[in-house]
């Protein structure tokens, strides 16, 4: 898959029966190809092994995206290594955290930073999340109590991000974060977690629980197909456009001053 050409995943032209799901951290893990194919396309390499775990790498090394689901606990890890000023850093993700959310983080991977500096609290209070302190920890907790994001300091004085979803039955999932993690992608995270809007998933893979709002549509693969391949184009957009950016930089040069006899540089 990785030389060819992005096809879409459906195939004929028969409706199919989806559900749309309220709120999207219960709506179960998803199809982990909205992850990986957005990397692919953004230029990152794909080091699973055949039939092994998906294992993605960033273009320049330093991240590395892994999804595991033939191991306990299983789930989404993540690494990044010090870089410059950056220190290093990890983050786990259970097997059920939902793509569209796990996209939150991995999408911002291949981002350039933003110059605002970032606040992990914002999308939530402007979600109307409750925040409070909880001793050491400051923790804000959804509308409905479902779902939850913690700066949780351990009896060891060690700090972390905590976050997951639970519903009633105790379904659900949980993720960390170390604190080293670079806040702007643990906000991205945290936005797509707060994100109201629903998320789809076909016939037979919505979970059981009554904390959830269901809304049965009909998609032609054709439609899934062309909604897939936007997200795919416009990621492979995105990265020419940074690529081109970076290769028509003008390069700083020194040549001499005509009144001076020391050099400066010109940009």
């Amino acid at each position: 898959m990785k030389k060819k050409q992005w096809q879409g995943w459906g195939s004929g032209e028969q409706a199919e029966q989806h559900y749309l799901v309220q709120p999207r951290a219960l709506a179960g893990g998803g199809d982990l190809r909205h992850v990986s194919e957005f990397l692919r396309a953004s230029g990152w390499r794909d080091k699973s092994k055949t039939n092994g775990p998906l294992l993605m790498e960033s273009p320049d090394r330093t991240v590395r995206v892994a999804y595991d689901p033939y191991v306990l606990p299983g789930g989404w890890t993540f690494h990044g290594r010090a870089d410059g000023p950056n220190g290093e850093w990890s983050a786990h993700l259970g097997r059920q955290t939902p793509v569209e959310i796990v996209a939150g983080l991995t999408d911002a991977l291949t981002c350039p930073r933003s110059a605002h500096a970032p606040n992990v609290w914002a999308p939530l209070e402007e979600q109307n999340w409750h925040t409070r302190f909880e001793g050491e920890h400051y923790t804000a907790t959804s509308p409905d109590g479902t779902a939850w994001m913690q700066y949780h300091h351990g009896s060891d004085g060690a700090a972390m991000w905590w976050t997951g979803a639970k519903d009633e039955q105790g379904n659900g999932w949980t993720a960390n974060f170390t604190s080293s993690s670079p806040m702007h992608l643990v906000q991205a995270f945290s936005a797509e977690l707060a994100n109201s809007a629903p998320v789809m998933r076909p016939r037979g893979r919505v979970p059981h629980s009554a904390q959830i709002r269901t809304w049965s549509v009909s998609v032609r693969p054709s439609e899934l197909s062309a909604w897939q391949q936007a997200r795919i184009t416009a990621a492979r957009a995105a990265t020419w456009t940074r690529n081109s950016a970076r290769s028509t930089r003008p390069r700083t040069t020194a040549r001499p001053h005509p009144h001076a006899g020391s050099a400066r540089a010109r940009h």
